[in-house]
């Protein structure tokens, strides 16, 4: 497939374009999960129903590979970038017009959906543009800085959003995270223009869909696409600190600290350990190392007292492997994916790996309605230490495995 922007053909920008690139994905999951989190649980909204409206703003991400290829094929990464990061703030916008209260829960269900298409697509542009600026040596790198942005704008649009609500109005707190995403766009001037392809449209979606066969038809490609599908480090725990933190007798404003800026800022180191640590060492190992360091993370904060230090402590060291297991499962993504159809390929991987992240979340929403939180911790740590055993009993059945291979055996 034709590429308008190889990375070879001028230096590679500051990684810290893709930390502002990733916010405004951030920013609106931290506004579901933190801000809408607590605020309706104090209203009396059970932490499944609220787990419930997480997962409908993740529910986009899992099937944002459909409309990948519009960003690969029309229009630049610039564009659709400014066209995610506004819708988004609009969406924002229009939440804080809806009461958040349990009558509110279906409008509000709907602006999360919204929220989670209006994301993909700055999201879809932001790995686009990663994907192609980026040398190889340096995507472990470049993937930490993206998660960074990712896990940091889920702090900052949660945090922010939650201490407006509390201390000024709902409508604030919504409008104020519908600023954030509108403030990302001061980045647009630093991002080089690519040429749009010329070639005919039904001839690009043809290349892409061959480029998108073969990676997904290769060993590292199945792999990338296996471990991403597997309930491991998918940091489930992180979308509803906002509505279980009063099992930790935790305040408003603790939370806010917890899961908003404290969260932005360890997440983000953790993103930038995970990334540079992934240049050093096997990615897929990576991956897995910090997805079992958070499944014994969860394990001591189910041992530990129900205090809100405690909750302080485990949910920022929580935060902080996650952040490594986001980077991980960046530098991994890029490393598979190669160029061609990035923003497609990156966004297939992306999508699979959303489902596990939505489907942790219910379950532990679920599980903390059913057993508590301690419940709800083990379960995520048990999922979390099946899924590794897992990956690793493929990998070993898989040494030698081609798909060429196999069309000669069995065709």
């Amino acid at each position: 497939m034709h590429d308008p922007t190889p990375a070879a053909r001028r230096p590679p920008p500051h990684p810290i374009v893709f930390l502002v690139l990733y916010l405004p994905f951030g920013i609106v999951q931290g506004y579901v999960t933190v801000t809408l989190g607590y605020v309706l649980r104090g209203r009396g909204v059970s932490v499944e129903t609220i787990a419930g409206l997480v997962g409908l703003s993740l529910l986009p991400n899992t099937w944002k590979v459909l409309w990948a290829p519009l960003v690969d094929t029309t229009l630049t990464a610039r564009s659709w970038f400014a066209i995610g990061a506004g819708l988004s703030a609009l969406v924002l916008l229009a939440a804080a017009a809806t009461p958040m209260t349990q009558a509110g829960v279906p409008r509000l269900g709907l602006l999360c959906f919204l929220s989670g298409v209006t994301s993909s697509f700055a999201g879809i542009a932001a790995d686009r543009v990663m994907a192609y600026a980026t040398p190889r040596e340096q995507q472990g790198r470049a993937g930490g800085w993206s998660q960074a942005g990712n896990l940091g704008g889920q702090g900052l649009g949660g945090g922010l959003g939650l201490w407006l609500c509390q201390h000024a109005s709902n409508g604030i707190g919504s409008a104020g995270t519908g600023v954030l995403c509108l403030v990302t766009l001061l980045i647009l001037p630093v991002l080089n223009k690519e040429q749009v392809v010329r070639e005919s449209f039904t001839r690009v979606i043809k290349d892409t869909g061959r480029d998108l066969t073969a990676f997904s038809t290769s060993r590292m490609g199945l792999l990338a696409c296996f471990i991403c599908l597997l309930p491991i480090g998918t940091g489930g725990l992180a979308n509803i600190w906002g509505a279980v933190g009063r099992d930790w007798r935790a305040s408003a404003d603790q939370v806010a600290l917890i899961s908003g800026v404290l969260s932005g800022v360890v997440s983000v180191v953790g993103s930038l350990a995970g990334g540079y640590l992934c240049d050093r060492m096997d990615r897929k190992a990576g991956y897995i190392l910090f997805g079992l360091l958070s499944a014994a993370c969860g394990v001591a904060m189910a041992l530990g007292p129900r205090t809100p230090m405690a909750f302080l402590i485990f949910a920022t060291l929580y935060n902080l492997i996650l952040g490594g297991c986001y980077g991980a499962f960046a530098a991994l993504t890029l490393e598979a994916i190669g160029h061609g159809a990035a923003a497609t390929k990156y966004t297939l991987v992306a999508s699979i790996s959303n489902v596990p992240i939505m489907l942790m979340t219910l379950v532990d929403g679920i599980s903390e309605t059913r057993w508590g939180a301690s419940g709800m911790l083990y379960v995520e740590a048990g999922f979390g230490v099946a899924a590794a055993a897992l990956f690793y009993a493929v990998l070993w059945l898989s040494r030698g495995w081609s798909w060429d291979g196999l069309k000669r055996r069995f065709v």
